[in-house]
């Protein structure tokens, strides 16, 4: 019996973000080169992104290459990137036909220029669809991002637009990568490691954290639903006590 049948499907994460890791180290297990780590990731992507999308859960986000990456070794980056364009392309037909519309978070200024129409053409080319929104997160990292936003909120305010004493959350958002999407209020990290990594700090605060010692090139639906039982096991009280949680609840109820 699969887990997915424990599920309860009325208290699913609206956004599941994932932390891609353990690619090279499966590899090197495996006696192989980091770079057949990354070649082996395209699998457990597409079963994942298949999964959210039959279950309902409406984002998904993949940290697939942060800022830091780009100082890997040069032959790993470029392999990543030819990679990156590859599937792009292959599945690109598949998001389509699946109604799965995708994003791009990050600076992708930064990303090599047929990377980059690669991905527009892509976005493009998903934008109508209606189902599972695929949120990629490349060339990205939160303290990039949380400093990009700084910068513009204190452009606007230098021109004029904005009073910064009147800089609300929900203005702070609106310049975040991440404006118009709901946080993640489920984050998976693979392959062991228990570190955040530099990934929506501001947009984490609430969200449950998971970790298995599942290398991403190994992780699979089951392992998807696995850390779905494990967060509806958990009470989200936003700061507040359980007992006021459950009169909420008998009150809505």
């Amino acid at each position: 019996m699969s887990l997915k049948d424990q599920l309860d499907l009325q208290r699913l994460p609206r956004h599941i973000a994932i932390i891609m890791d353990g690619n090279g180290r499966w590899a090197k297990e495996r006696g192989q080169d980091r770079l057949y780590g990354h070649h082996q990731v395209v699998e457990s992507v597409r079963d994942i992104v298949e999964g959210c999308a039959e279950m309902g859960i409406e984002y998904l986000t993949l940290y697939a290459f942060s800022t830091e990456n780009w100082d890997r070794p040069v032959y790993e980056v470029n392999g990543i990137m030819e990679l990156l364009v590859t599937t792009i392309r292959k599945e690109v037909d598949t998001l389509n036909k699946n109604n799965i519309r995708l994003h791009v978070i990050g600076d992708m200024a930064m990303l090599p220029g047929h990377c980059h129409r690669e991905l527009q053409e892509a976005i493009d080319i998903t934008a109508p669809n209606t189902g599972l929104n695929l949120v990629m997160a490349l060339s990205y990292s939160a303290r990039w991002e949380i400093l990009q936003a700084a910068r513009s909120i204190a452009r606007d305010a230098k021109a004029g637009k904005l009073n910064p004493d009147e800089v609300t959350p929900e203005i702070w958002e609106k310049y975040l990568c991440t404006a118009g999407l709901p946080d993640p209020e489920l984050i998976i990290r693979t392959s062991g490691e228990h570190r955040i990594s530099n990934f929506l700090l501001y947009q984490l605060a609430y969200a449950e954290l998971y970790f298995t010692n599942t290398r991403w090139p190994d992780f699979r639906k089951e392992n998807l639903y696995e850390a779905i039982l494990n967060y509806q096991t958990r009470e989200r009280r936003f700061g507040k006590t359980s007992e006021q949680i459950q009169q909420n609840e008998e009150i809505v109820s």
